[in-house]
Order: structure tokens, then C-alpha cells, then sequence
């Protein structure tokens, strides 16, 4: 199986160079079926991005209890995170991505339905029991398909295109969850709701239609869900886990990858989580919120564009997915560094947006090089233990970064987290000469 996985990889360059108006008609579908699936669930999630803080505030909740809360979804998320993978893989991915539609719809339900504590982290609980399903299951059904659809073709930019629907989801929806409760807020309240409910009610109805979507247009060969079939499915798990995690040990370009973006979510996820708090004091105090906002669509509109930049990168590099992932993190290292250097509005903000495309440019030579190594009865089981590692790099990251911010600066922080950075560029320099060899 390592020798199989190794000569995909060393074969890798000979692929054929990716045409959109050239590939098969079933091909091409294929791709604007999953990027309009990939827009409507991202879009769904944004609606409530740009508002979550504030409809907690709105609900009595204070900072110590929103970080629990957080908490609470970051923990669901990371102890569900491979038994669904591997679930994904034994069942099929349609109908555990459907499920994860279910969840999040349940979780909105009862985050409009209640103000306490308690019955709020039940919410966040199933928010992240649906990011857990959703890990590495359509995904993995849309490089299956594509494979088979369009052979030996690179998939790197139709990955890539995959990204930008994705991206541009969340910006649009970041944008209309922030301007819904300034446009029906008081219609909201009049009728028994918060001021930010409208946009939790705006995200219900796109998760439905999100829902339906999925159920007519994605279509994947049906696999056995009977009881015993499902009952096999969970406890298969701990073997297929057991063998991702030794494919990832053993696999010396899984583990290096792995480590690499481990890294760099540890630098980068506490400038996207705090960059806000950073940014406010520079702005106008009657526009900060507002400022903030434009700039969270910003951001995400940027990663889009990095998204969709990443394929004409990856040909500067000779189609090397390595080299561009080294060059893109050694880019961030120094943005970052910049970034914390930046003392005035005009400054962050170009800084900013220049690093969010770099950011979003490093997703598809990451994925490409990762779907190269591994198999179709494990890619799903593969991509959570991706998603996992990263998220408690990203955890780690902001335990450290909020303890060195609080002692010294933020922008001091930041910088530290650009050392790590750093140590990511080597791992993947690392790694593109063993892929060269």
C-alpha cells in the first residue's frame, strides 16, 4: 500500500494539465454541482459568523461564558472528529453528510429557542458534532468522481475551484448576516426575537435548502444502511483509525504534511481569531463594528482569491505542489511579521488582506499532495485526521499566543507565532525534495 501511495506521488507532475472547457461534459457538472453544494453550506455558516458574539452578548452571556461555549464546540468537534471519518468511509458520504446537514439544523433550532446557558452549549454541541460529520466526506466523494470522470487529469485547480465557491460562500454570507439584523431587526424583536435572530432564521432556511440540494444533486453509488450495516460501520472505526494513524506515521510525506499544517494553523488561527481586537483601537469608535465587519467579507473574499490564484502559482512552481505550499508559508511568516508591525489602520489593512490571499493561496497544494498519498476506503478517515491535527494546532496556538498577549503584546505574540512559521517552511522545503527524489 506505502509503495502504491509513493508512486502516485512520484508520478504526480505527469498528470494532465487541468482544461475546464476540455474535460468530459460529466466532468465539468461535476465540478459546478459541488462548487454550487460547497456555496450554499458555507454560505449557511456565514450568515451567523459575523454575529455569533453579539447574539450571545444579546442573550446575557459574558466573555468567560461565550469562550465555554466556544469551548464546548471546539471539544464536540475534535472527539468526533475521526470516528465520523472513518463512518464516511464504511456508509457512504452522502448520507453522513446529510446527517451533518441535520445536526447543524437542530442546533439552530435550539439556539433560537432558549437563552440559557446550558441549553446554548447543547446548541454548540451539536455545531460541532455537524462540523465533525461534515469532515472529509463530500470531499473525498468529489475527488473520487472526478478521478473516475476525468483520469489522470490534475486536480489540483479543479480542487482549487472547489475552494473559491467555498470562500466566496462564507464572505456573501458574513456580509448579509451583519447587514439582516440592522434591515429586520426591530421587525424581529417586535415579534418575541433578538435583534440578531433574523440572521439565525436566514441560515435555518438556508441550511433546508442546503439540505434539499444535497438530496437530489449529489448523487453517490448507494451503500448497505441496513442495521447491521451501521452497526459494522462503528465498529470498524477504531481499525480504520488505527490504520490512518499508522499510514501517517509510517508514511514519512503524510507526516511531515501533517506537522506542516499543524504549524501553520498554530501561527496563523490567533490572527483570525483576534486581529478584531487588535484592530478596533485604530478605528473611529461610531464605525469600528461596522469597519470590522466589511473586513471579515474581506477576508474571506481574499481567501477566495488565493483560492482561485493557487493553480497559476502551482505553474510558476512546474506544478510542484510542495514547492508552492513552502513558498506560501514562508510568504505568511513574513506577512505576519508585518502584520504585527503595523500601527495604523491603512497599514493593517493591506498587510491584511494581502496575507488572507497567501492563506487561502496554501489549501490546495496541501489537499493536492494529500489526496496523492492515500486510498479511496481511507481519504475520508484521512482528511478528519487532517482536520483534527489541525484544529489542536490551532487550539495550542491560541492558548500560547492569548498567554504571551496578555503578559506582553499581541503584535509580540504574533510575531512569535511567525518563528513557528517558519519551522512550517522548513518541514515543507523538507518535503518538496523528497517528492523531487
Amino acid at each position: 500500500m506505502f509503495a502504491a501511495s509513493t508512486a502516485m506521488i512520484v508520478t504526480m507532475p505527469a498528470d494532465i494539465a487541468f482544461s475546464f472547457h476540455q474535460l468530459p461534459r460529466v466532468a465539468q457538472r461535476h465540478i459546478r454541482v459541488f462548487q454550487v453544494q460547497q456555496f450554499l453550506d458555507r454560505f449557511a455558516m456565514g450568515l451567523t459568523v459575523a454575529v455569533v458574539a453579539l447574539a450571545l452578548i444579546d442573550r446575557d452571556m459574558d466573555l468567560f461564558q461565550i469562550s465555554l461555549l466556544f469551548g464546548v464546540y471546539s471539544v464536540t468537534t475534535m472527539a468526533m472528529e475521526l470516528p465520523f471519518g472513518g463512518l464516511a468511509d464504511a456508509i457512504g458520504r452522502k448520507p453522513v453528510f446529510l446527517s451533518a446537514v441535520v445536526a447543524s439544523l437542530i442546533s439552530l433550532l435550539i439556539f433560537l429557542s432558549s437563552r440559557d446557558f446550558y441549553v446554548l452549549a447543547l446548541s454548540f454541541a451539536f455545531i460541532g458534532f455537524g462540523r465533525a460529520l461534515r469532515s472529509g466526506t463530500l470531499d473525498a466523494w468529489f475527488v473520487e468522481t472526478f478521478k473516475v470522470m476525468a483520469p489522470n487529469v490534475d486536480i489540483q485547480p479543479a480542487l482549487a475551484k472547489a475552494q473559491w465557491a467555498n470562500a466566496m460562500g462564507l464572505a456573501f454570507g458574513a456580509i448579509c448576516g451583519g447587514l439582516l439584523p440592522d434591515a429586520f431587526g426591530d421587525i424581529a424583536v417586535d415579534h418575541g426575537f433578538g435583534v440578531y435572530d433574523i440572521s439565525y432564521v436566514a441560515s435555518l432556511i438556508m441550511m433546508t435548502v442546503l439540505l434539499c440540494f444535497t438530496l437530489f444533486a449529489i448523487t453517490e453509488e448507494p451503500r448497505p444502511l441496513n442495521p447491521k450495516a451501521l452497526r459494522q460501520g462503528f465498529t470498524s472505526v477504531p481499525a480504520v483509525i488505527k490504520d490512518a494513524g499508522l499510514l501517517a506515521l509510517k508514511h514519512p510525506t503524510l507526516s511531515m504534511l501533517l506537522l506542516a499544517l499543524a504549524l501553520v494553523l498554530m501561527a496563523t488561527n490567533p490572527v483570525e481569531v483576534l486581529w478584531p481586537t487588535h484592530v478596533k483601537s485604530m478605528l473611529e469608535a461610531d464605525y469600528a463594528n461596522t469597519t470590522i465587519g466589511v473586513l471579515t467579507a474581506a477576508y474571506f473574499f481574499a481567501i477566495a482569491f488565493g483560492a482561485a490564484l493557487s493553480p497559476r502559482i502551482n505553474r510558476m512552481f512546474n506544478r510542484q505542489n510542495a514547492v508552492s505550499l513552502c513558498v506560501a508559508i514562508a510568504c505568511l511568516a513574513a506577512l505576519q511579521i508585518a502584520l504585527a508591525l503595523q500601527g495604523d489602520i491603512v497599514g493593517f489593512v493591506g498587510v491584511f488582506l494581502v496575507f488572507s490571499v497567501v492563506l487561502g493561496a496554501t489549501e490546495t497544494p496541501a489537499s493536492s499532495i494529500l489526496h496523492a498519498c492515500v486510498e479511496n476506503h481511507q481519504r475520508s478517515t484521512l482528511l478528519s485526521l487532517r482536520s483534527l491535527v489541525q484544529q489542536l494546532g490551532g487550539a495550542i496556538g491560541l492558548i500560547v499566543v492569548g498567554g504571551l498577549a496578555e503578559r506582553h503584546s499581541l503584535p509580540l505574540a504574533w510575531i512569535g507565532g511567525a518563528c513557528v512559521l517558519i519551522i512550517a517552511a522548513v518541514f515543507t522545503g523538507l518535503l518538496a525534495k523528497r517528492l523531487r527524489r
